[in-house]
């Protein structure tokens, strides 16, 4: 059987795409929800997830793998678990869970992944780190040696803190807890616009 100029032409343009095709193809691990109820979720048939892997929702909520048992998987959901039911598909995602850290995090309102919330735009020159990593030796963090004044004078004078330091506020159920939390908020952005003001004077006068 005589092949014509075309039929052969065609032929050869069929070769060679076909020498040149590759498949691609994406392999996701599929979990189901067994249960969900008070932000966790767990899931059954992520056999290979990480510890502190993100996966996402059928519904397109994210979440991190936080307890790896035989059986099933529990997983912390990032927002609200209405839109999550028993049956839904889970997806890996491959990725361990980071947000972004630095100085373009300051005076900006995110949400649980560092996505800005706040209407005033994507953040710049970020980088990102993850969420769970190895805290650093006694020896390797820097000492507290700054002071960190609340703005009560109670705690300024008998209880010193200092930045960087932990503090716990404990009591009875209104007491006043959040007001002495958001009090020092307060108090620290007036301290850092006087610092900064301060910095700049001494940099004008000499």
């Amino acid at each position: 059987m005589e092949f014509s100029p075309r039929a052969a032409e065609l032929t050869t343009l069929l070769e060679s795409r076909m020498t040149n095709f590759y498949m691609n193809f994406q392999v996701d691990e599929i979990g189901r929800v067994v249960s969900v109820g008070d932000g966790i979720a767990r899931v059954y048939g992520l056999n290979e997830i990480q510890a502190g892997e993100m996966v996402e929702f059928a519904s397109g909520v994210k979440g991190i793998a936080l307890n790896l048992e035989n059986e099933n998987v529990g997983i912390v959901v990032f927002g609200s678990d209405t839109a999550i039911k028993e049956g839904d598909l889970v997806k890996r995602t491959g990725s361990i869970v980071d947000v972004p850290a630095g100085k373009a995090m300051l005076g900006r309102v995110v949400d649980a992944l560092g996505v800005p919330i706040d209407g005033k735009g994507a953040l710049s020159d970020h980088e990102r780190r993850r969420v769970k990593v190895k805290a650093p030796g006694i020896i390797e963090r820097k000492s507290v040696h700054e002071p960190m004044q609340t703005g009560l004078k109670a705690v300024d004078s008998l209880v010193p803190i200092g930045r960087g330091q932990r503090e716990l506020i404990i009591g009875d159920r209104q007491t006043g807890k959040t007001a002495i939390a958001i009090d020092t908020i307060l108090n620290q952005k007036q301290m850092n616009s006087r610092g900064t003001n301060e910095s700049e004077t001494r940099l004008w006068h000499n």
